[in-house]
């Protein structure tokens, strides 16, 4: 029986890796703050959950019992995280781009996305339980 293997927990799963990786990524541009030539990196993931969602996605999908079967229909409908890096904007005289004040809001949203991940993870496991358990 396969509990945890639904499109939303699966979901839930990808989100809170990008924001894992969002999470260094902007702890990077903070520590590289006065670091001549350094550009900021960006983690993309919500939009392309989005676009996913959104585009049109074929109804038929193959099941694969084997590792070396061909993979019929889409592979997964969720997209990974993507890292860009910003090499177009100058910030400071040493052409640096990284905006201190605005890496720190970043940081502060993306923890409150994390912590939102997180409980959303937990509500659906509790519920789960719950309707195994009988209580």
């Amino acid at each position: 029986m396969q509990l945890l293997n639904g499109i939303g927990f699966t979901r839930l799963e990808s989100a809170v890796q990008a924001a894992n990786m969002r999470q260094g990524v902007l702890a990077n541009n903070i520590a590289n703050e006065d670091t001549p030539y350094f550009k900021r990196s960006n983690v993309s993931f919500e939009s392309l959950l989005q676009q996913a969602s959104e585009g049109d996605m074929p109804t038929l999908q193959g099941i694969r019992t084997n590792n070396r079967h061909f993979v019929i229909g889409p592979s997964s409908g969720i997209p990974e995280p993507v890292v860009t890096t910003d090499r177009t904007t100058a910030m400071n005289n040493n052409m640096n781009n990284v905006d201190i004040d605005s890496e720190m809001s970043q940081l502060a949203e993306n923890q409150l996305r994390y912590n939102t991940y997180i409980e959303q993870i937990n509500y659906q496991i509790k519920m789960k339980r719950n309707a195994i358990e009988g209580r």
